[in-house]
């Protein structure tokens, strides 16, 4: 497999495929795979997932958890001899509001982050602006700093796919 640009993203639908997709990019490239887990588990269901997702990773693997200061653990997890994977933008964007942050200056930081780092990140994120505008202000407001967030990232990255169906699709591709 060639080698990962500094930053990809892989954006798709519930269900697409697209941590998979990204677990498979990092687990191509030589030496450590860390696992930068945004999701805080809230509930069973949620637990249950987070479950599965870590038993389907083998041991080379190391997972950070940081539900809100991604900026700050990336400084610290991206290496030269490895790569990261951050599962996932949204619910980070997610925690963020919940915690009341400036998503914003949050989208500011980590974008101008980027380009600093010392390996290759891959970004996994939910595409959720498919369908219809939704009827509460909360939703809609997350749906528009999701957008935002996407569009910063992937203006930053090298690489972007979109998943669908378990099949990549390049949005993007390394110059």
């Amino acid at each position: 497999m060639s080698p990962l640009p500094n930053v990809t993203l892989v954006l798709g639908g519930a269900r697409s495929g697209k941590s998979r997709h990204a677990e498979a990019l990092v687990e191509g490239q030589p030496g450590p795979c860390v696992y930068l887990a945004t999701a805080e588990a809230g509930d069973h269901e949620m637990a249950e997932r987070i479950r599965r997702h870590q038993a389907r990773r083998g041991a080379r693997w190391q997972t950070l958890e940081e539900p809100l200061d991604l900026v700050g653990t990336l400084r610290g997890a991206v290496r030269s001899d490895g790569a990261v994977l951050v599962d996932c933008l949204t619910l980070w964007l997610s925690n963020l509001l919940g915690a009341d942050r400036d998503v914003e200056t949050e989208t500011q930081s980590l974008v101008a982050a980027l380009p600093g780092l010392a390996g290759p990140v891959v970004f996994v994120t939910n595409e959720v602006g498919l369908g219809i505008v939704p009827e509460g202000p909360l939703a809609r407001a997350f749906i528009d700093h999701a957008g935002r967030l996407h569009q910063a990232v992937a203006g930053a990255a090298q690489s972007v796919l979109f998943m669908a169906a378990g099949l990549p699709v390049a949005l993007k591709t390394p110059a």
